[in-house]
């Protein structure tokens, strides 16, 4: 196999691992978007836009969700195969995006510099909401890995 072969071989198969994970990111966030629509979070998002407003909310939210789940698609081939390691990938990734999101840019994104890192029943739910996203998007991922 030549060179510029196995360049587009590899180049084809990140492209197929980042829809895949882009497809599984809009699977968890609907979940997540679901969960935060009943816990009254959604126009919060909304306001990262300047609209507060629970469909511009879920609008943005599954937005973020596809482009997380296209960086997971990224990084996955190169992590342990196996329903295990996909349900503690899951787990991790979701407490990453959990303290880079709620905990970080979230409050940045909306003034609220004072509310960095801290941890109040809010976030805890928002803990909760993020893991079952990263387990639900890294499943459906690995489904449609095993497919492929």
């Amino acid at each position: 196999m030549s060179v510029n072969t196995q360049q587009q071989v590899t180049t084809s198969r990140l492209m197929e691992s980042i829809i895949c994970g882009v497809i599984a990111g809009l699977i968890g966030g609907a979940v997540f978007g679901v969960m935060m629509a009943t816990m009254g979070m959604l126009p919060m998002v909304g306001r990262i836009i300047g609209a507060e407003n629970p469909v511009v909310g879920f609008v943005l939210h599954m937005g973020i969700s596809a482009f997380i789940g296209g960086v997971y698609g990224t990084i996955v081939p190169r992590l342990p195969a196996g329903w295990p390691a996909v349900i503690v990938a899951g787990v991790i990734y979701g407490i990453i995006w959990w303290v880079l999101g709620a905990l970080i840019l979230m409050p940045l994104l909306l003034g609220m510099s004072q509310m960095v890192l801290v941890v109040e029943e809010m976030q805890w739910m928002s803990l909760i909401g993020h893991v079952v996203f990263g387990i639900i998007m890294a499943a459906f991922y690995e489904l449609m890995r095993a497919r492929a």
